[in-house]
């Protein structure tokens, strides 16, 4: 069950940074957005494993960071095992860790539970994690098949998340 997530689309807050390293998690966050624009999940033939609204999205967000003089790149994962960001191995995490060594900033596009893992991975470097979505709950879907080779994800419903617990990270949203 994916976490339902929206983006937070305050690049302002990012126009800070003279560099920023944005990690995206392909799963819950890819799933959200294709739910919500009814696109489909993968589409084989077309984009492999690749969710093609949220690669445009991660596009767009780097180019609008460009465009206000912030050196942006993104962390890519290609492997289907480093898909979902709250489980990268140790080796991921170092990987991440040295690369983010270059930026002022570290965006997460994914739910806490990855932006844990990045701020766990880069702890030791000076960087500050930013949260750059806002989980919402969690997705009952229903995958469907569409020839030719698409997923597409029927929602069913959302169950609310709770935040704010006592004892909770307060995160820095964009």
């Amino acid at each position: 069950m994916p976490v339902y997530s929206r983006a937070a689309n305050d690049l302002e807050k990012l126009a800070q940074f003279e560099s920023v390293l944005i990690t995206p998690c392909r799963f819950c966050p890819a799933a959200s957005l294709a739910v919500r624009s009814r696109a489909p999940y993968i589409a084989f033939f077309r984009h492999l494993l690749q969710t093609a609204v949220y690669e445009r999205a991660i596009e767009t967000m780097q180019s609008e960071l460009r465009s206000k003089g912030v050196r942006a790149d993104v962390f890519r994962s290609r492997w289907l095992h480093q898909f979902v960001l709250c489980m990268w191995t140790r080796r991921r995490r170092m990987r991440l860790m040295k690369r983010a060594q270059a930026y002022d900033a570290v965006v997460v596009l994914g739910c806490e539970a990855a932006a844990e893992t990045v701020l766990n991975a880069v702890g030791a470097a000076n960087v500050r994690v930013v949260l750059g979505m806002r989980s919402e709950g969690i997705m009952s879907i229903v995958p469907r098949f569409q020839w030719p080779g698409s997923i597409t994800l029927q929602l069913n419903t959302i169950s609310p998340l709770i935040h704010g617990e006592a004892g909770s990270r307060e995160w820095s949203y964009l």
